[in-house]
């Protein structure tokens, strides 16, 4: 941080120089990202395959009910901070300086490709490309014109009728990014057949488990130069940002967002890590602190995963046949954050347009905003995405989610 606002205060870097003082941090960037395919392959295949059914079946039931529990608990808090706080009261969207564009997508179309991405045709191309559809209007029918004559006028007016019923086709096409929910689904089910063939599928296994020890060497050798990727990276996003005053006028919002995580992750999940596991989380968070550093600092579960199995198998001794099966899940559907920011972001949005909202809409905010988390991709923004099916669901303009764009990156 100190590098950033040292270099933008006294260095007047060009906008190609700015990028190529960001290098070091893409290069980190892409030096995760190239681990993450062998790894969530070989540790999902090899998670389940060494669990037999009955004992992954639960595993993986206790998982997921802990992933949409606190996603739940995480929508709550940013529901109940947002309506004591009011961060949108205060102003009007006139005020705010809109950023980027808004999305053209729709609920039900998102929720279908969820699924579709859910069980890809192609294998290979699922490791590279995700399934996405859009709509494309069709010729509207032809207008019928009625004359209508008014005898007292004796005028003759030529009333045209407009019936016109909108119509759509879907046609489906590919957009870059690993289809990392396709995946999952399959490694999870060439797992557990793995894993129901006995000594036969033994040498899959093993090569398996062989390819995960290599990438798990590899994340090693990746985190000699984080240090140095993690530096470049913030400091250039810090000279990156060309307009502060944004953040004045936002201030308040950002507080809501920001305080929401600081309570979900330092009370909430805590406090349930004490209950179920009677030990110290203080303790636990500390081993894998390096994650959360990770995490935090280039805004991706995903490429944050190779940090994350040697943090929980190396630091805290979790049995790894728990975190392979685990974790990549958590990376992909379990997005506290996510939720409890659209959640504050639409009741935001609805406060500057005074919309008033009863308890119906913020029980719609709640439950759209915890199914378009589980739906966001682990990449970078995919939350603007999602944004705007929370937005469309209970009636705001979805052209307001530019308003948030622009501090979109910090949150």
């Amino acid at each position: 941080i100190s590098l950033g606002v040292v270099v933008r205060e006294y260095a007047s870097l060009s906008h190609l120089h700015k990028q190529y003082f960001g290098f070091p941090g893409e290069i980190l960037m892409r030096m995760l990202k190239l681990v993450i395919l062998p790894l969530i392959i070989s540790s999902m295949i090899t998670g389940v395959a060494a669990l037999d059914s009955e004992v992954s079946g639960k595993i993986g039931l206790r998982a997921v009910v802990y992933y949409f529990s606190t996603t739940i608990i995480a929508v709550i808090l940013g529901i109940i901070l947002v309506m004591t706080i009011k961060p949108g009261v205060s102003q009007t969207a006139e005020h705010i300086d809109r950023a980027g564009t808004t999305p053209n997508v729709t609920t039900v179309d998102t929720l279908l490709d969820l699924l579709r991405n859910m069980f890809p045709e192609n294998l290979v191309q699922a490791c590279f490309q995700q399934y996405k559809t859009k709509r494309i209007e069709l010729e509207p029918s032809k207008v019928s014109a009625n004359a209508t004559t008014i005898p007292p006028l004796a005028t003759t007016i030529m009333a045209v009728v407009e019936n016109v019923t909108r119509d759509y086709k879907i046609i489906g096409t590919y957009s870059d990014g690993i289809n990392v929910l396709g995946l999952i689904v399959f490694c999870v089910a060439f797992g557990l057949v793995i894993g129901k063939m006995g000594e036969k599928g033994r040498i899959l296994l093993e090569f398996f488990d062989a390819l995960n020890e290599a990438t798990m060497k590899l994340v090693q050798i990746i985190m000699c130069y984080m240090p140095v990727g993690i530096l470049f990276l913030i400091a250039a996003k810090i000279i990156e940002v060309e307009d502060w005053e944004i953040f004045k006028k936002m201030g308040l919002y950002m507080v809501t967002v920001l305080s929401g995580l600081v309570i979900h992750a330092t009370i909430c999940l805590p406090l349930i890590f004490f209950v179920i596991v009677r030990k110290n989380p203080y303790t636990f968070t500390l081993g894998m602190a390096q994650a959360l550093v990770t995490a935090l600092m280039i805004s991706s579960s995903s490429a944050t995963l190779p940090v994350t199995f040697r943090c929980a198998e190396e630091n805290n001794r979790i049995d790894k046949r728990i975190t392979r099966f685990v974790l990549p899940v958590g990376a992909t559907i379990n997005m506290d954050g996510t939720a409890l920011y659209e959640a504050v972001a639409a009741i935001f949005i609805a406060q500057l347009n005074d919309y008033a909202l009863d308890v119906g809409q913020i029980v719609t905010i709640s439950i759209t905003a915890t199914v378009a988390s589980i739906g966001a991709a682990g990449v970078p923004n995919a939350g603007l995405v999602t944004m705007v099916i929370v937005l469309t669901a209970v009636g705001l303009p979805a052209s307001d989610v530019t308003l948030i764009v622009a501090v979109d990156w910090l949150l």
